[in-house]
């Protein structure tokens, strides 16, 4: 929408990418972030050669101060933000008895902390645009098995289980602000964060990144009296 902006983390491919490019389609100005410059100033590029307005503005989401300078820069560009899609993930596969510790943090650092961080750091800006037009929308993107821990993923699965109660909370303390928040939980999704599966489970097999960009255009498309705390997304066939 004219006059309205978004910032995306975890927006150099993959799911990040194909909500940026579907608020981006539909108007937004958007403050694109990943963690490798030459790949996020990559995505960035393939946006401007279809007409939309973005900057890219790396971060490594594992550091406070990098997410303090995303926000800031954000704020300093824009000046608002209508829509917050916290994309950025990392899951590190293996049993639990033989899991590193340096492992465990990481995903918590950027899988959940992360998220935490931004969104407080953004709080006043969508508090501003809540106030504006009462719908002001956080997008966490959560996983299918932060709702049905799976086995070999148990740190990935219990982060992503905490991203959908901070979901949960944001709803309770925030939505009165004019602020909703929806967690976005999907099974194998076709991304460069499945290749390891994909002997199991083929690509063609997959949801689609764009399912979930479109789900995002869904949620921009209620009114604000529809909140929506979370979707499940799954395949044909799938079981939980």
């Amino acid at each position: 929408m004219q006059g309205r902006a978004a910032l995306v983390t975890g927006g150099s491919s993959g799911i990040g990418l194909a909500i940026a490019r579907a608020l981006g389609e539909d108007g937004y100005a958007l403050t694109l972030s990943a963690r490798r410059p030459e790949k996020l100033e990559q995505a960035a590029a393939g946006l401007r050669a279809d007409g939309i307005d973005v900057d890219a503005v790396p971060a490594n989401m594992a550091e406070e101060q990098d997410v303090l300078d995303l926000v800031a820069a954000h704020r300093d560009r824009r000046g608002r933000l209508d829509v917050l899609v916290n994309s950025a993930g990392l899951g590190i596969g293996g049993p639990i008895a033989e899991h590193e510790t340096r492992k465990l943090d990481m995903q918590i650092a950027v899988n959940l902390r992360a998220v935490y961080i931004t969104t407080r750091e953004c709080l006043a800006l969508l508090k501003e645009a809540g106030a504006e037009h009462r719908k002001a929308l956080i997008v966490n993107v959560s996983s299918i098995s932060g709702k049905y821990g799976q086995s070999w993923l148990a740190a990935y699965s219990a982060t992503k289980a905490g991203v959908v109660g901070l979901t949960q909370a944001l709803h309770k303390e925030h939505s009165t602000d004019g602020i909703q928040a929806t967690a976005l939980c999907p099974g194998w999704v076709d991304t460069a964060m499945t290749e390891f599966i994909k002997e199991a489970v083929p690509a063609e097999e997959m949801i689609r990144p764009e399912d979930i960009a479109g789900a995002v255009r869904y949620l921009l498309s209620t009114s604000p009296n529809c909140v929506v705390p979370e979707i499940q997304f799954i395949r044909p066939g799938e079981t939980l």
